[in-house]
């Protein structure tokens, strides 16, 4: 490997993922080979793939290759840089534990063939690691559309029904007109040269305007991909639709590839930084991350909560990056990278817990076959592997120490509560409403995520056949137990994570804070003084775990010798049974009716003549209902009068071709006068 580059390396697995993609054809319907072999070996490939991008990141070297891959005058331009190294990493780690996760997931005669998922699965893999290679808009483009349409046949693994083929349409659809964007934008960024390479595009000097149209379609075309309001609508009916494998990737990692090209446009190829850029990323992340914790509260369906959960993490990673921006153009370049830094080490934390969570609902959903919170309950008695993984996924995403989520939380409101007075008036009083935002999504979030532990795992089985669920084999306990191992290390090393992200933040604003997070010991953060803020993750954990030794004593020596048992008290009603628990829609009734203008609510309401009553109440997207409906009528009625053109007759298409050449004819002389 010393002889070797990195990035020869990285190829060498994406080559290594395509190979084990085509072998899954050749063993189309070998479903043990496929399972017990493929899988497996690529999650090794994974593991490989992290060790190679770590080795990049810490080395700091800038390593380029062209492959004659594409036409005779686009060849395909990689380069291996810190950005898209660590990127590499938390592709490597993520799908390791996926990967291995999804060998004991997979059922034969489930939907697609098992060759066929592991062809898909695999070159999902590999284009999501050619993405961060590419160095040009060509490979870019073409890495990005199979990234695209290989997750949209895993998301449709299961195509027999019509919903699900109806949210790959959707995801789909939304995810081309994002790549247009995408493709507009590098337009702009070449600025009429021709020369697409991003080699080019970062010599480029546009004027304030030009680089504010780049911004703008970067904003819209990877908004799209990462799920940013209003183009989230495909994220919580694709999650919900995909295997829970899949949806882990997706949520994990793919999500992360838009997060990995706004910050390769923003501030990589863009030399121009203006401040009001920061403030629409700043703005359209707050307004994401309230309305996806608001959304994820009132779910009823496990995989919908963590989706709008996804979306709630989206939109803090867009305020990072806002808040970066906004140090970054005025060249406050310490606070840009503390903002930076944040936002990495959210992209890191959030692609381990979420990770984690999607697959312990796959867990659950094969054990039980439900996704409605409201006929779960009490599996942790029959799911205790499963249980506790998942406890350490909720506590991590509810952003409680000392796990992932807190850490780049904690560092996110630093950014926040220790900015200095900023030259515009307008921001001084934007970033203290930002704070509060920020506080007020942390705790949606640890509420969101006690009602999804709370009502799937604790209280008494609401249905009788939930006392048949099995716990999870040991391929499913190893993936989620690797990714619940990286959640608690993210949690109680910061440091070291920070040292990590260290040389993305200095090639990206030209500034760190490694120096001074660790300037006190490993052990204690220090983001800009200890006079100021610090944290002791080990401190924390000790603290932790010596309270709960202390209890376990003094409840076992001083307690149970005086236990009295008897049955708990129900109110005053002689029957006691699982209807009396609160149930996923009353314990999100509060959040509804305090938020209740973010929701379209559908309210079916008991008639006195009803002998059985029953009361129910539908959420769905206002968004959906007020902009994507009234697109979809208009495109319908747009296309049956355009239809009306196709007559069947060999004389009609005729007169419409002379027709056309006869406005032709006409518009030429006019044009050359």
């Amino acid at each position: 490997m010393l002889n070797i580059m990195t990035i020869d390396w990285v190829l060498w697995i994406i080559g290594a993922w395509i190979a084990l993609g085509l072998l899954g054809i050749v063993a189309l319907h070998k479903f043990a080979l496929v399972a017990r072999v493929f899988f497996p070996l690529g999650a090794v490939g994974g593991l490989i793939l992290a060790y190679a991008a770590a080795r990049a990141l810490v080395s700091g070297r800038v390593e380029s290759k062209q492959l004659a891959l594409g036409l005779p005058s686009l060849p395909f331009h990689l380069r291996l840089d810190a950005l898209s190294a660590f990127f590499l990493v938390i592709i490597g780690l993520a799908s390791f534990g996926i990967s291995i996760f999804a060998a004991g997931y997979f059922r034969n005669g489930e939907g697609t063939a098992p060759g066929l998922l592991c062809l898909e699965f695999h070159f999902f893999l590999a284009s999501m690691a050619l993405v961060l290679l590419a160095d040009d808009a060509y490979s870019f483009m073409v890495a990005w559309e199979s990234m695209a349409l290989t997750s949209y046949f895993l998301v449709t693994a299961n195509h027999r029904l019509p919903k699900i083929r109806a949210a790959g349409f959707l995801y789909l659809l939304i995810a081309h007109i994002g790549a247009i964007a995408i493709l507009l934008c590098f337009g702009v960024l070449q600025a009429n040269t021709g020369d697409y390479t991003f080699a080019n595009m970062r010599a480029q000097n546009l004027s304030s305007f030009w680089a504010s149209a780049a911004f703008l379609l970067a904003i819209f075309g990877f908004g799209a991909k990462a799920g940013i309001l209003p183009l989230h609508i495909w994220l919580p009916e694709a999650h919900p639709a995909a295997p829970s494998p899949v949806s882990a990737l997706m949520s994990g990692v793919m999500l992360k590839m838009a997060i990995y090209g706004l910050l390769r446009v923003c501030f990589d190829l863009l030399h121009l930084h203006i401040w009001w850029w920061g403030v629409v990323m700043l703005a359209l992340g707050l307004i994401t991350a309230i309305f996806g914790v608001v959304f994820a509260a009132v779910q009823v369906e496990m995989k919908r909560l963590l989706a709008y959960s996804s979306i709630e993490n989206i939109g803090l990673l867009f305020a990072a990056m806002g808040l970066a921006l906004l140090f970054r153009s005025y060249g406050m370049n310490a606070l840009a990278a503390l903002a930076l830094t944040a936002c990495l080490y959210h992209v890191a934390g959030h692609a381990f817990f979420k990770s984690l969570l999607f697959l312990t609902t796959g867990s659950v959903l094969h054990a039980t076959g439900e996704r409605n919170l409201g006929r779960l309950g009490g599996l942790i008695r029959f799911m205790p592997w499963v249980a506790w993984l998942a406890l350490i996924g909720v506590l991590a995403s509810s952003g409680l120490p000392p796990f992932s989520g807190f850490v780049s939380e904690w560092l996110l409101l630093q950014s926040f509560l220790f900015t200095p007075g900023l030259p515009q008036p307008f921001l001084n009083m934007l970033i203290p409403i930002a704070t509060a935002s920020i506080a007020l999504t942390a705790a949606l979030a640890g509420y969101a995520m006690v009602k999804f532990f709370g009502v799937i795992f604790l209280g008494q089985p609401r249905e009788e056949k939930l006392s048949q669920a099995h716990d999870a084999g040991k391929f499913e306990k190893i993936g989620m137990g690797w990714l619940a191992i990286l959640s608690i290390g993210l949690g109680v090393a910061p440091n070291s994570v920070i040292h990590l992200i260290d040389p993305v933040t200095r090639g990206l604003v030209g500034d760190g804070i490694a120096h001074n997070a660790s300037a006190n010991g490993w052990w204690l953060v220090t983001p800009t003084s200890i006079a100021r803020a610090s944290y002791g993750p080990l401190y924390f954990l000790f603290g932790v775990m010596a309270a709960c030794a202390v209890a376990f004593v003094l409840v076992r020596l001083f307690y149970h010798a005086r236990l009295r048992r008897s049955a708990p008290w129900g109110g005053g009603h002689p029957w006691r049974n699982s209807r009396m628990q609160d149930t996923a829609e009353g314990y999100g009734q509060p959040i509804r009716q305090i938020f209740e203008p973010f929701f379209h609510l559908e309210r079916h309401l008991p008639k006195p003549e009803d002998t059985e009553p029953e009361y129910s109440v539908a959420v769905s997207d206002k968004f959906w209902e007020g902009i994507y409906m009234p697109i979809a009528r208009a495109t319908e009625y747009v296309s049956a009068k355009v239809g009306r053109l196709q007559q069947g007759r060999i004389s009609i298409y005729l007169l419409y071709s002379f027709i056309t050449l006869l406005v032709i004819l006409l518009l030429v002389p006019t044009a050359r006068r």
